[in-house]
């Protein structure tokens, strides 16, 4: 692990630029955002499906699919990933930084057996060369994290275990070299409930290890629970960030708001569901004037078609791209 001061960001976006090309010109999937990830933290990344959370993700580590292309830096310990050579790269994965990708039985290698995919990546970044010293690292690192039988479990296919127990895989694939920053993207999609909390509590003694985590949902309740500060995305561009208490408590974007406002409550038993009438515009629909989330916003007004606003500050732990915030500054919205 490095060490990083508090108040320095271990990583650093500016200006990120996530563009997919079609048949006869590119389209933007993710919009101009910038933001820091602290040591330490667990900072969240929240918005519906198609809001361009996997695409920042991906783009940090290098990992865009080949029809993609990132502009802007993406800085981690003062290293512009984005400038970096791939061979430059493959040095930094799973070694500095490390991911839990979506749906981890078709993230596994099918053809290859568990215990053997996890010493790969020792074998890799050179941290051991004894095959022996390996396998123990790996069936250890297993067991701390809750595989029953580990020797057992690095000797099986991906398809002869659950889907919580791939997900545990996969946390071990991340963490077998010890990385700084863990990038988690949908790491709970799909799992029961107990296995889901089974897996926030991996995260959550991860983190208190020391790796920093970035993780991205669609479940503002997960978000809730694991993190402490948050970034909500939606078209492609942040319009909230702040504190999880302050965003949650006190939103300040009426996408945050109408997010908050479709959760279903116990006391909701028999009621009808709240949703957020239409849909995140696609990335081939024009989203390049005002705020992308007029249409659906029922408290829109003509200047947010004008332009995407500048942040607005609520308080030093919370901002919002809303001309509505503006409002918040000084009344403060009530409690949710």
């Amino acid at each position: 692990m490095i060490s990083v001061p508090l108040n320095k960001p271990l990583l650093e976006v500016k200006n990120l630029l996530v563009k997919i090309a079609g048949v006869q010109k590119s389209f933007t999937a993710v919009d101009n955002i910038s933001f820091n990830i602290y040591p330490g933290e667990i900072c969240g990344i929240v918005g519906e499906s198609g809001c361009g959370k996997s695409l920042t993700a991906l783009s940090i580590p290098g990992l865009l699919p080949p029809a993609a292309s990132a502009e802007g830096s993406v800085f981690f310990k003062d290293r512009d990933l984005l400038g970096l050579s791939e061979a430059q790269l493959c040095g930094i994965r799973g070694k500095e930084i490390s991911m839990i990708f979506q749906e981890p039985l078709t993230s596994l290698n099918p053809l290859m057996k568990i215990g053997r995919q996890i010493t790969e990546v020792l074998e890799i970044h050179g941290e051991k060369k004894d095959r022996r010293q390996n396998r123990l690292a790996a069936v250890n690192l297993m067991q701390k994290l809750g595989l029953e039988n580990p020797a057992r479990t690095a000797d099986s296919y991906p398809f002869m275990l659950s889907g919580g127990m791939c997900q545990r895989v996969m946390i071990a694939l991340a963490m077998i070299c010890g990385p700084d920053l863990l990038i988690a993207d949908e790491p709970t999609t799909a799992l029961d409930l107990d296995t889901q909390n089974q897996i926030l509590a991996l995260l959550r003694e991860i983190n208190s290890a020391g790796t920093t985590i970035l993780f991205i949902s669609h479940d503002l309740e997960v978000i809730r629970s694991i993190c402490s500060r948050v970034l909500v995305m939606y078209a492609g561009k942040i319009v909230e960030e702040g504190s999880v208490d302050e965003v949650f408590n006190r939103p300040a974007h009426e996408y945050t708001g109408a997010l908050l406002g479709a959760l279903v409550e116990k006391n909701q038993r028999g009621e009808k569901l709240k949703v957020i009438p239409g849909k995140v515009p696609s990335i081939e629909e024009d989203r390049s004037k005002g705020c992308p989330f007029m249409p659906r916003c029922n408290r829109a007004i003509d200047v947010c078609g004008d332009e995407f606003p500048p942040g607005i500050k609520i308080n030093k732990n919370h901002s919002s791209r809303c001309v509505l915030a503006a409002n918040l500054q000084d009344s403060g919205r009530p409690e949710k």
